[in-house]
């Protein structure tokens, strides 16, 4: 039985089987049709041998894929690792240890976030009173400033302090407020779904896009109309999109350039960083770093299906470095993400490799190039025509005995 399970799991076996199958959705095959397969059955001693062969080249396989499963699994570790070093200013010398060692000032990044959030303050207040005066309606006193919405704090109170010249920043007070919809989410409902896709035109970004740093190239696309009345969805280069709902939350990566004309679908947050504030590749390898994702399960905790969404969004704490740390760290993290990722292909291929050699394993067994063969062994064609014999033997011994047991009856009738 060993050998014959490992024969229907051979390429050969399985080939015919393709062959012979029938139906459209749901392949099957008929036990007539599978009754018509051959076997080409070695003698009984050396079905052992290669049982055995196969099984003992098999565990070392198995060895060999979990050794590297455990290597994808330290990987991952190892990425989880240099995003946490990153965002706690433990990557590179912090700005603040270079100016001390260089003896001069710098920006410390709290300095940074007040004034830009002032220049916002005071662009908003300069197009309000340019509405007010194109009215004819000047203001009378100050109280119309008082109308300005301050972004929202960051959630930030059980964190430990940063390092040197690093501060807490939001979502929203890192969101580009000289773009439109710069923290927006995709359309729900109607507006937006499968039936709307099209062969070509504007991408869709769905949650299968946005893998963990990096995007997904998973087709949808829309009208170029369609597009246009979702425009205020539409996601452009470096915007860093963030999966709202699912399993590590808030997953993030960059739009890349070659995407070219696109909106955020449901579940998918679109978020325009004010450049001179924040790099958009530290944004991201913030929100994908261990600690954005504690502070996201603490969130959601208890919920029947983890969602962050756009109010819990803009609140949400990211570790900010002064402009030029935050460079410095961005090439660092992907040097080193470049040593694993290297490691990662290299460990797929060794993957992929295992499993080309399982079936070709299967598939020597059945040419007879697996095991030596004995001539010493029982042939096969002896070993079926004495199992012929024994089975005629076996229907004829049944036949006379339903025959007696027929007549047994018709005499006590």
């Amino acid at each position: 039985m060993r050998w014959l399970s490992h024969f229907i799991n051979a390429p050969q076996f399985r080939l015919a089987i393709y062959g012979l199958q029938s139906g459209s959705t749901r392949k099957r095959i008929s036990r007539k049709n599978l009754g018509t397969l051959e076997l080409h059955l070695p003698p009984t001693n050396e079905q052992h041998r290669i049982a055995e062969a196969i099984e003992s080249y098999f565990t070392r396989l198995d060895d060999a894929v979990a050794t590297l499963e455990r290597v994808q699994r330290n990987l991952k570790r190892y990425r989880a690792s240099v995003l946490k070093a990153a965002v706690e200013g433990r990557l590179v010398p912090t700005e603040a240890e270079l100016a001390r060692a260089e003896g001069r000032d710098y920006e410390p990044a709290s300095v940074l976030l007040e004034r830009i959030l002032t220049e916002r303050r005071r662009r908003w207040e300069e197009s309000e009173l340019a509405k007010m005066n194109a009215k004819g309606k000047p203001p009378k006193n100050d109280k119309w400033k008082a109308k300005y919405k301050e972004p929202a704090e960051p959630d930030a109170a059980e964190f430990a302090v940063l390092t040197s010249g690093w501060c807490w920043a939001s979502i929203d007070q890192l969101a580009d407020d000289q773009q439109s919809n710069a923290l927006t989410d995709g359309p729900f409902g109607s507006h937006l779904k499968s039936a709307h896709y099209e062969p070509l035109g504007p991408r869709v970004i769905r949650l299968q896009n946005i893998g963990d740093g990096v995007f997904v190239d998973a087709h949808a696309h829309i009208s170029q109309e369609h597009y246009k009345r979702l425009i205020k969805h539409a996601a452009l280069p470096d915007d860093v999109v963030i999966a709202s709902l699912g399993q590590e939350l808030p997953r993030a990566c960059l739009v890349p350039e070659w995407l070219g004309e696109a909106v955020v679908k449901a579940d998918c947050l679109r978020f325009a960083v004010k450049r001179g504030l924040m790099l958009p590749h530290f944004a991201m390898h913030a929100l994908n770093s261990p600690g954005a994702r504690k502070h996201a399960e603490d969130l959601i905790h208890g919920v029947g299906r983890p969602r962050i969404g756009l109010t819990l969004l803009r609140s949400f704490p990211v570790p900010l470095p002064p402009l030029s740390e935050q460079a410095r760290i961005v090439a660092e993290v992907e040097r080193l993400q470049s040593v694993g990722d290297a490691l990662l292909v290299a460990n797929r291929g060794e993957e992929s490799r295992l499993r080309r050699l399982r079936q070709a394993i299967l598939k020597w067994a059945f040419e007879g190039k697996l095991v030596d063969q004995d001539p010493a062994d029982e042939q096969a064609t002896n070993i079926l025509e004495r199992i012929t014999h024994e089975r005629e033997v076996a229907s004829s011994s049944t036949k006379t005995k339903k025959r007696a047991r027929k007549k047994t009856r018709s005499t006590k009738a």
